[in-house]
């Protein structure tokens, strides 16, 4: 009788050990390397995303001669099937079987990063000899191919991090190294790729703009490199090899049962489409408003400069106030300066030092929202038994490309709606809808995203180190991860 009740105990002892085993340790740290090494992606990513998003818009309208209001609809449309081309690039990295030394997700990016950064070239061209609906054909079909190639080089950069660590302050460092990346490219992209674009084609700036992409899409393809080869897939991850394929009724499951997902997409529809439509109107208002274009790249060195000193205060502000708090107290700092900029008069040193403050605001919080992304992925695993980390960051992506949508039709279509008229002396009426698209518009969204953050993000420090210590010891919600 004894020795039955000793064996049972032991037994229970041994699988009580067996669910306490840990899989992996998120107090433990990756190495400082690595985490740095993952910021290149991003600087490399800017180097050919932010030139769409900053010079597309001039390049198609002063360069080719496309209408502003027809460069809004490119923009647009391409944008939206962007956005739901997306959830196939997610699908098809979970869907990933045989997983290498290498990893589920460094090949594929890398792969995609290469084609990425032709693509960016192809957009930058338009061939001789080409009727206006010829071009303009061209146009769509050139940026809805890179679209595809992006999503497949950022969806797996974007879940990388997710399986690198579970640390948060790993991911906090890494969120910081990314927008650090990203800010810096933008610095580049800013202040030298108009100056290159003159140095190289004079006054013929399609072939100024063809050069010079293809400078920037090289060294952007480098830094993905010096990322792959950087980084290494860290956490280790319960994965069902005979889990069927997922589809589109899976990606909807993953946005409607992922609360902390859900109003990150939701923020970002705001954040990125202020961003994106202050990059694309800086160039015009610098020429128009301030009546010099070679201002341009000295605000933006000024207004990106800084908002690189602001991420590298990430990792601090978010160990002492959190991830949440500190992104709503920067977006309201940054509404309130672009609200400010909008009412008062155009003046050279007012606004730069407003649209400092605004940017640098609101890169801040962009650049924490890529840890919350990772602790979504990692909630999505703890309510539901299974992580989908490819589909997961394509739902957030989805909305960062409506919000690219929504900028391209914010920046082109104020432009045709005031009466902006190519390489032309501007109406009051154009200059106005200028500022506004510069000023007002960021104001508006930095508030709604403030509110956003404030209400329907649950998911705040204190929660995710409970969910974390679950899924450290095989557990999600329900149960034993993979039982």
């Amino acid at each position: 009788m004894e020795s039955t009740t000793a064996k049972t105990a032991v037994a229970s002892s041994e699988t009580k050990k067996h669910d306490d085993e840990l899989m992996n340790d998120s107090s433990k740290r990756i190495p400082i390397r690595q985490r740095i090494a993952y910021g290149f992606g991003d600087f490399g990513n800017g180097f050919m995303f932010d030139l769409g998003q900053s010079y597309l818009t001039k390049f198609w309208i002063d360069g080719v001669g496309i209408g502003a209001g027809v460069v809004g609809g490119i923009f647009a449309f391409t944008k939206i099937f962007d956005a739901f081309m997306d959830p196939i690039a997610g699908s098809v990295v979970d869907n990933r079987k045989k997983i290498g030394k290498r990893g589920k997700f460094r090949p594929v990016m890398m792969v995609s990063a290469v084609i990425l950064g032709i693509l960016t070239v192809v957009t930058f061209m338009m061939p001789d000899g080409l009727s206006m609906t010829q071009k303009i054909l061209y146009a769509y079909a050139a940026y809805m191919i890179w679209g595809l190639a992006y999503s497949f080089t950022n969806d797996p950069y974007g879940s990388l991090a997710s399986v690198m660590s579970r640390n948060v302050q790993d991911r906090s460092f890494m969120a910081t190294t990314r927008q650090i990346g990203s800010v810096g490219a933008q610095f580049i992209a800013g202040v030298a790729f108009i100056p290159l674009t003159v140095l190289i084609g004079g006054s013929d700036q399609r072939l100024g703009y063809f050069w010079a992409s293809a400078i920037f899409a090289a060294f952007g393809v480098l830094m993905f490199g010096i990322c792959y080869l950087g980084t290494k897939e860290n956490v280790h991850v319960n994965r069902n090899q005979n889990a069927q394929k997922e589809g589109f009724k899976d990606y909807f499951k993953v946005i409607f049962r992922n609360g902390p997902l859900g109003a990150l997409i939701l923020m970002t529809i705001f954040t990125i489409s202020a961003m994106n439509t202050n990059n694309q109107m800086m160039v015009f208002y610098a020429e128009y408003n301030l009546g010099n274009i070679g201002l341009q790249p000295i605000i933006n060195a000024i207004m990106m400069g800084c908002s690189i000193v602001g991420v590298f205060m990430i990792p601090t502000l978010t160990k002492h106030f959190g991830q949440k708090r500190t992104a709503m107290v920067s977006f309201v700092i940054g509404a309130c300066a672009n609200l400010l900029n909008f009412i008062l008069p155009d003046h050279v040193v007012v606004f730069v030092i407003l649209v400092t403050i605004g940017y640098t605001a609101l890169a801040i919080p962009n650049g924490i929202t890529w840890a919350m992304v990772s602790n979504a992925i990692d909630y999505g695993e703890w309510r539901s038994g299974v992580r989908k980390e490819g589909i997961t960051y394509a739902a957030f992506n989805f909305s960062r490309k409506i919000a690219q949508s929504i900028a391209a039709l914010v920046s082109s279509g104020i432009l045709a709606l005031t009466g902006y008229v190519a390489n032309a002396h501007q109406s009051a009426g154009a200059l106005r809808g200028i500022k506004a698209a510069m000023t007002l518009y960021p104001g508006i969204c930095l508030v709604m995203a403030a509110i956003i953050i404030g209400f329907l993000y649950k998911l705040d420090d204190k929660r995710f180190g409970e969910i974390a210590n679950d899924l450290d010891h095989g557990r999600w919600e329900g149960g034993k991860i993979g039982q």
